[in-house]
């Protein structure tokens, strides 16, 4: 995330960032973002980003990166909000996780008509194209 903030801020851009109280020590919080909104949790966290948010991406990650993905889907698929979601696939990273969706839509764990919830993409610019065509 630093590496994007840092590129992000290089270019001119702003960046808000969101981290919980508890973390504010244990983690280093980046110096030079815009903004820096603290939160008491996890959970509040994700909801605010997800309020300040247009659109999501979600690039190749750890646990956390899938936390915030599915959280981010589940609510898209309840109606809690229809902002676009994307996977950046930088080099196939995400195949195995697009594989295992597959075979939970397969097997009846996803119905079908979530699958069209997130599109997936080799580059940004494939991200951002999909993203210029939503409605949101």
């Amino acid at each position: 995330m630093k590496i994007l903030a840092d590129a992000t801020l290089a270019a001119g851009g702003e960046v808000t960032g969101v981290i919980p109280d508890s973390l504010v020590e244990r983690e280093i919080a980046h110096p030079a973002l815009t903004r820096l909104e603290t939160v008491p949790s996890m959970h509040t966290r994700k909801a605010r980003m997800a309020e300040l948010a247009s659109a999501f991406i979600a690039l190749p990650g750890g646990l956390g990166t899938f936390d915030e993905l599915f959280e981010i889907l589940t609510w898209r698929q309840l109606g809690f909000h229809s902002k676009p979601v994307a996977l950046l696939n930088t080099l196939g990273y995400f195949n195995p996780l697009v594989q295992l969706c597959d075979h939970a839509t397969a097997d009846g764990f996803i119905r079908t008509t979530n699958v069209p919830l997130w599109t997936v993409h080799s580059t940004p610019e494939q991200v951002l194209e999909t993203f210029a065509l939503s409605r949101f």
